[in-house]
């Protein structure tokens, strides 16, 4: 990562004749290997949540006579291996697979190959290392704004969500949230370079990188307006929507048509942005009327994000924080089409958990595990029922 240019002085300050010499600082891979022992709490702790999840399923489909790998790739995760096996499709199709980006399915294309894994065990692999990759940039995140318990709880409440299984699913998500996680992590920091390259990574992961390239580039601008950090922020400005503007061209080279992948999305998907307004119907529906288990879950999810910016506000939570969270609330809950993965896609929008990270740390460890075990059993329950009962896409 690059770091913060230092300030160079005319004179070296006195030092005590018997005060001993600054230590050297660590070489990266030290430094590695410290950051990884601070996480290995956090990353444990993610690890046996989504054990736990992942050994609901396994043997709710045994009982049920369903084979659990299947299962845990089906629906997108489908579309995903077709992409990594026969790569895209023509633009003539209905519904054309160039609607999914590129970076997880050519991951487990590449795994698949240099590996003795199937591709289903790849495209998990993917996802469960990515996974984990995400609850270490969560608990960064969070031991550096508070302290490393509520890093450690921001990675638990993270695997705990109610569709927490899409993390160990063959699905995106995880990846784009390790990168989302990383390139929010490094902006705090300043490190632009290494922010502009991560966003440029999780461009090709997710369309969702439009809630999150908007954050590197204007924290980059406010640098460059103040005259900050010398070329980094200019790199950060180039880098970060690099890569979906990249894959946005090339859909748009493929179909003839510069909104190609805009095109295919409506066209093809059903999915196009009306302000709020099919959310808010089929919200009510789900509300007043006798309504599928998910569609309750995925009404209560959006309405507690909606809560939890509000006190993320209140809370004054770091401006990029803050923004990334609200876009991708305006970008998910302001689309038509899909409403019963709706919690799903907010799943990377993971700063909405902080105040609750921040509150059960200061609770007191009977209070936070009594919370966590009450979510993880319901999580657990729910990841089985979307994938065992539940016919539609998580």
């Amino acid at each position: 990562m690059d770091q913060t240019m230092d300030v160079v002085t005319t004179e070296e300050p006195s030092r005590p004749a018997s005060a001993a010499p600054d230590p050297p600082r660590p070489m990266p891979a030290g430094r590695l290997r410290h950051a990884a022992r601070a996480a290995l709490p956090a990353l444990a702790v993610y690890a046996v949540i989504r054990l736990i999840g992942l050994l609901t399923v396994w043997i709710w489909a045994g009982n049920v006579g369903s084979n659990p790998v299947e299962q845990l790739t089906r629906a997108d995760g489908g579309w995903y291996l077709a992409i990594a096996r026969h790569g895209y499709d023509g633009y003539e199709k209905t519904q054309s697979n160039m609607a999914f980006f590129p970076l997880y399915p050519g991951l487990t294309g590449a795994l698949d190959r240099i590996s003795p894994l199937s591709p289903r065990e790849s495209a998990l692999l993917v996802a469960w290392l990515a996974g984990l990759a995400a609850a270490w940039g969560l608990f960064a995140i969070g031991a550096y704004l508070h302290d490393r318990r509520t890093g450690v709880l921001l990675a638990a409440l993270w695997a705990a969500m109610p569709h927490a299984v899409v993390e160990s699913m063959g699905y995106s998500e995880s990846l784009f949230t390790a990168l989302a996680a990383w390139t929010l992590y490094a902006l705090l920091r300043r490190h632009w370079v290494t922010a502009g390259v991560v966003c440029l990574f999780a461009g090709l992961t997710r369309p969702t990188a439009s809630s999150l390239i908007p954050v590197v580039g204007l924290a980059a601008l406010l640098a460059v307006v103040r005259r900050r950090d010398g070329w980094r922020p200019y790199a950060a400005l180039l880098l970060a929507p690099a890569g979906w503007l990249a894959y946005l061209a090339w859909v748009g080279a493929r179909t003839g048509r510069p909104d190609g992948w805009f095109h295919i999305q409506s066209a093809g998907w059903g999915t196009s942005f009306d302000f709020g307004v099919y959310t808010v119907d089929r919200g009510q529906q789900a509300l007043v009327q006798v309504a599928a288990l998910p569609l309750l879950v995925v009404t209560v999810v959006a309405l507690v994000s909606l809560m939890f910016f509000v006190l993320s506000v209140l809370d004054r939570q770091p401006w990029q924080l803050l923004l990334y969270s609200g876009l991708l609330l305006v970008t998910t809950l302001g689309a038509a089409g899909y409403y019963h993965s709706k919690a799903r896609f907010l799943l990377p929008a993971f700063p909405l958990l902080l105040p609750a990270a921040v509150g059960l740390a200061r609770a007191g460890r009977a209070r936070a595990g009594t919370v966590l075990v009450t979510l993880v059993v319901f999580s657990s329950y729910f990841g089985g029922y979307l994938l065992l009962i539940w016919t539609k896409s998580p």
